[in-house]
C-alpha cells in the first residue's frame, strides 16, 4: 500500500494523485488517497491549515493502514508540500521504530521554509516577524498567520533524516515554482539510501512528463516491495 499526498491548494482528485494510483494499480499496488483538512472534500479551513497539523492527518491515515490486515508493507509518496509531509512522518515514525518500506519525494516543496522567513509566499508579501492574520495567495487561497510563523520553525531536513530507509526524490528541470535545490538538500539529508532523478522538461504540475514520473514511482515500488 502506498500512501499518497497531495501538495497545497491541491487535492487527492488533481494531477498527479489519480495517474499515480492508477499506475500503482497497475502494477498490483494499492494506494490510498486523502484530502488534507481544508483541501478537497475534506472540513475545514486552508486558512488555518498547519504543517503540523497535516502530519496529523498523514499519520492517522498512516495507522488506518496498519490496521487492514491485507496490508503487509506501507509506502510514502508527497508532491509538493505533500512531500515535505511525506518525508517528516517517515523521520517521525523511523524514531519510533515505525518505518515505511519506502519513500518517494515529487518536487518536495520545503522551500516553504525559506518563502516564510522570507516573507513571500508564492505572490503574496508580509513581515516575517509580524505576520498579518492572513495572506492571499494569488488572490484567492488564504495563509493564516499560524502557518507563517510555524512553518519557519520546521526542521524539515533533521526530521526527514532520521528514516534511513530507500528515498527516491523526483523533480522537473523547468519546475518553476520548488527549486531544484530543495530535493538536491533532501539527497544530502538522506545519504546514500536516496537517489535523485531529474526529469527533463518537466514542471512543478507534472503536466509535461506524466508518464515517465508515473513510470519512475511504479518501478521504485515495484522494487521496494519485491514485486
Amino acid at each position: 500500500m502506498v500512501i499518497l499526498m497531495h501538495g497545497i491548494f491541491s487535492s487527492k482528485d488533481y494531477i498527479p494523485m489519480p495517474q499515480l494510483a492508477k499506475g500503482l494499480a497497475k502494477a498490483g499496488i494499492a494506494s490510498i488517497r486523502f484530502d488534507f483538512g481544508g483541501h478537497g472534500k475534506s472540513d475545514g479551513r486552508k486558512q488555518y491549515m498547519t504543517i503540523e497539523k497535516e502530519l496529523a492527518d498523514a499519520r492517522a491515515v498512516w495507522d488506518y493502514v496498519q490496521s487492514l490486515p491485507y496490508v503487509n508493507g506501507v509506502g510514502l509518496l508527497g508532491h509538493s508540500q505533500g512531500g515535505v509531509i511525506a518525508s517528516m512522518v517517515a523521520g517521525r515514525l523511523a524514531s519510533q521504530s515505525k518505518v515505511p518500506s519506502g519513500v518517494v519525494l515529487i518536487a518536495p516543496g520545503s522551500v516553504i521554509k525559506e518563502a516564510c522567513q522570507g516573507g513571500k509566499f508564492f505572490n503574496a508579501t508580509f513581515d516575517p516577524k509580524d505576520p498579518p492574520e492572513y495572506i492571499r495567495c494569488w488572490g484567492l487561497y488564504k495563509l493564516g498567520r499560524e502557518y507563517l510563523v510555524t512553518t519557519q520553525q520546521l526542521d524539515i531536513y533533521g526530521t526527514a533524516a532520521a528514516y534511513q530507509g530507500p528515498v527516491l526524490l523526483l523533480h522537473g528541470d523547468r519546475d518553476g515554482i520548488v527549486p531544484m535545490w530543495c530535493s538536491e538538500r533532501y539527497l544530502e539529508a538522506y545519504g546514500s539510501h536516496a537517489t535523485l532523478k531529474v526529469v527533463e522538461g518537466e514542471n512543478h504540475t507534472i503536466t509535461r512528463r506524466r508518464k515517465q514520473v508515473v513510470a519512475e514511482t511504479v518501478e521504485f515500488f515495484r522494487g521496494v516491495f519485491g514485486r
